[in-house]
């Protein structure tokens, strides 16, 4: 039974290797959810509260007024929301009428505003005031017949730009009517989940309903023993991880949604005291500003029951911290795995049976993974070393929408073939070595960026740290390490060239060291390297010597 999945004997004894995955619709949750839970209270919103029933009814509303604008089975509607109630309602009421949820970060500018919207083809778009500028200026170059605008006060300015439509206004004047719509939950698509943007052309992953409802389960399964009655919901919900870790998760444990639009530490920390939150969903960056937020001692962690965290991995000097400030409290700290091709969700540690730190854990149930080799993805790796992951399972998407080449170089004979490097121990427990298209090759060496990632953060004034390779004329690439010192350090390139000497082999140590104020970071607060190196590449352009 083990020899081909180690990891089974680690897996919590509530837990089973496989369950069973009713095929209906993602909506269907939702109203298993009015069934079961409909007197809990489904979110708080700055102290604006609503239970499952009135929020059955909100979307009910809401479904009915996208009815009679016609949308229908198949259309795709655009959600440019930040975490707020409009955007729990809008997401349901578009997956109960069939359409497909085209989930669009209100961050994005004009252009990638008008390049989602044409690549989709979506026919509305539900955002708020503070987005009018850009939406506007981008309509009238796509397919977008309608713009419906809300506000994150609820308060409707005095004159509403031409073609636009007031949220709350179509909802109160909507028939009541709403078509029954059969849904195909293997086949047909709930979500549009756009990913890639900052590596190339953005591509939208195709999450069946059969996809979302199978990771909802998967993690109800997985959680099981896991008080679950208020979730942290500071992960943007257009993005995949808070879209099933706090949303989807919340709906099918009746738990409440602790919603706020941005993440703001000081603020978190307060939410942290005040409601003392039974799951956390993060990513490093989340718990790196809590931890050394200077008033962070002031404040119990422990109050939360379960630290999740995702997205990108966690440098091992934090995870410990972490795991220091929970020592001796029931508290838990464990680290997962997803993409958006996955739901995304595919690894995470086990609750109570065993976490080991700096791994993504173990395949969740019904989840099958292998390693092989980065070359040619046909030969299996040995335990220990490393190579591409590949993955199948329920979760993993029908493909990219309308990229069909695409779509064939991810998906292979049923298995998702990552882009991520990672190695498997003799337990079964997986570990990410790095990205496969951020492996630098400097010198004929292959050069992994967390490797001296995490030899960095155990400098101690050292808050953030992005390792890249960078164009070199004599190696190819060359390693550049990007810096952001914590509040009131201070550090030189020397110092940071010395510590990493006495850590790293020679080709490791970084060549270039740059301390920066901030790094980007994606919506959910994920590092961007590509985006460091992108500018990178055109600093280097820009410095060239113009031909006469």
């Amino acid at each position: 039974m083990y020899a081909n999945k180690p990891w089974l004997k680690f897996y919590d004894k509530s837990v089973h290797a496989s369950i069973d995955y009713p095929e209906k619709s993602l909506y269907s949750l939702f109203e298993e959810a009015v069934k079961n839970f409909g007197d809990n209270t489904a979110y708080n919103y700055y102290g604006q509260q609503c239970t499952y029933k009135q929020l059955g009814g909100l979307i009910g509303a809401f479904a009915s007024a996208l009815h009679g604008l016609g949308v229908k089975k198949g259309d795709r509607v655009a959600v440019m929301l930040p975490n707020c109630p409009q955007f729990v309602i809008a997401y349901f009421a578009i997956v109960r009428l069939g359409a497909i949820v085209v989930n669009t970060n209100p961050l994005y500018t004009e252009r990638e505003i008008r390049h989602q919207a044409n690549d989709s083809g979506a026919k509305a778009i539900i955002t708020f005031v503070e987005a009018i500028p850009r939406v506007m200026a981008v309509k009238p170059q796509t397919g977008l017949e309608n713009v419906i605008l809300t506000s994150l006060q609820g308060q409707k300015p005095e004159e509403l730009p031409e073609g636009s439509l007031w949220m709350q206004d179509i909802m109160a004047t909507a028939t009541g009517e709403i078509p029954q719509v059969n849904i195909d939950p293997k086949d047909d698509v709930a979500v549009l989940q756009y990913t890639g943007g900052t590596t190339g052309v953005s591509k939208g992953a195709m999450l069946t309903h059969f996809n979302l409802v199978s990771n909802a389960m998967q993690t109800l399964e997985w959680c099981d023993g896991v008080t679950t009655e208020r979730i942290m919901t500071v992960l943007p919900l257009f993005h995949v991880y808070g879209m099933t870790c706090c949303m989807n998760f919340a709906l099918i444990t009746g738990g409440t949604m602790l919603l706020y639009p941005r993440f703001e530490p000081k603020e978190i920390l307060e939410a942290i005291k005040q409601h003392q939150p039974s799951v956390f969903p993060g990513v490093p960056t989340m718990y790196t500003a809590l931890l050394n937020h200077p008033d962070s001692e002031q404040y119990d962690l422990s109050v939360v029951g379960f630290f999740n965290s995702g997205a990108a991995s966690m440098p091992l000097e934090l995870a410990e911290k972490l795991k220091k400030r929970l020592a001796g409290t029931e508290a838990v700290y464990s680290e997962g795995y997803g993409l958006s091709e996955a739901s995304p969700v595919t690894h995470t540690n086990p609750i109570h049976t065993l976490i080991k730190t700096g791994s993504i854990g173990i395949p969740y149930p019904d989840t099958e993974c292998k390693v092989m080799d980065i070359e040619t993805g046909l030969q299996e790796m040995a335990v220990g070393e490393p190579g591409e992951l590949v993955i199948r399972g329920p979760q993993i998407m029908k493909g990219y929408w309308n990229k069909p080449e695409e779509t064939g170089n991810t998906l292979r004979n049923g298995w998702l073939y990552t882009g991520d490097i990672a190695k498997m121990d003799e337990d079964g427990f997986f570990y990410i070595v790095d990205r496969k298209k951020d492996m630098i090759i400097a010198g004929g060496y292959n050069i992994y960026p967390r490797d001296i990632e995490e030899v960095l953060y155990e400098m101690p004034q050292i808050q953030e740290a992005v390792v890249a390779g960078v164009t070199d004329p004599y190696r190819g690439e060359t390693v550049k390490a990007f810096i952001v010192l914590k509040e009131g350090q201070e550090l030189t390139v020397e110092e940071v060239t010395e510590f990493c000497k006495k850590e790293l082999a020679p080709y490791k140590v970084p060549k270039l060291i740059e301390f920066k104020k901030e790094l980007p970071k994606s919506a959910v607060g994920k590092l961007l390297r590509r985006v460091l190196v992108e500018e990178e590449k055109q600093r280097v352009k820009e410095a060239e010597p113009k031909a006469e």
